[in-house]
């Protein structure tokens, strides 16, 4: 089985000879190695989300680093199986998987035994996807704003401005979250689910965001307890290398 944690992008600088090695991996391997899932992130990402639900699941999988800052989302290699060039992607034995609301819900729907959604309650799994959504079209879009605000405009003055305005967007965000809908000890109540995951990877923004992440009680107690997960403490150990 490959290294857990070698980079996606090493070895020879030959482009082509790399994408021909990717792809041959993916027919040569042993048929227990082609069936495992393959996931790509990057530290530092939100695909810390799905890599927790990973650990929880118990799945076998093989992880394959990224490095953003060296553009390696934008090497050909990588453009060849997820097109998009962000993280995280999860490759299937059916095909490939993007966005962690969706992965999330893939992965706890595929072990149910994991009990990682509420999956006999079709109005609670639709809670736990509005509260993803949540964190994925509002939240995480507030945090890109300081780094990412050239997604949106070419106006430098307009990109400082964009930047300024993340400490006070993510405390509304997260002043919501605290206040009516982080339900219990975890998201949804008593079950722990994917929805702690994705909540712990974007409250560990928080500081580098100028937001103390202290002044939410539950939240912040919600994140010392993800601490304590055996779950999260692999998944920390695999982003980290």
């Amino acid at each position: 089985m490959p290294d857990r944690s070698k980079p996606f992008v090493e070895g020879i600088s030959i482009g082509h000879f790399r994408i021909a090695r990717l792809a041959f991996s993916f027919r040569s391997d042993p048929i227990e190695e082609r069936n495992m899932l393959t996931f790509y992130f990057a530290p530092g990402s939100c695909a810390l989300a799905s890599l927790i639900a990973l650990e929880e699941s118990g799945l076998a999988y093989e992880p394959r680093r990224l490095n953003l800052a060296n553009g390696d989302q934008r090497q050909p290699e990588y453009l060849a199986v997820n097109p998009k060039g962000r993280v995280p992607a999860l490759v299937t034995d059916k095909g490939l998987i993007t966005e962690n609301v969706a992965i999330l819900a893939y992965l706890a729907q595929i072990v149910p035994a994991a009990k990682l959604a509420p999956l006999d309650d079709p109005f609670a799994f639709a809670q736990m996807q509005a509260f993803n959504s949540y964190l994925s079209s509002t939240v995480h879009i507030n945090h890109s704003h300081k780094g990412r605000g050239y997604r949106w405009t070419d106006d430098a003055a307009a990109i400082e401005t964009m930047k300024a305005k993340v400490p006070q967007t993510m405390t509304e965000s997260f002043a919501l979250i605290e206040d009516g809908m982080l339900k219990g000890p975890w998201v949804m109540g008593d079950q722990y689910t994917v929805a702690d995951g994705y909540l712990f990877t974007i409250a560990k923004w928080l500081p580098g965001d100028g937001v103390d992440r202290d002044q939410f009680a539950k939240v912040s107690a919600h994140y010392a307890r993800m601490l304590e997960r055996p779950a999260v403490k692999k998944a920390l150990a695999v982003e980290a290398g």
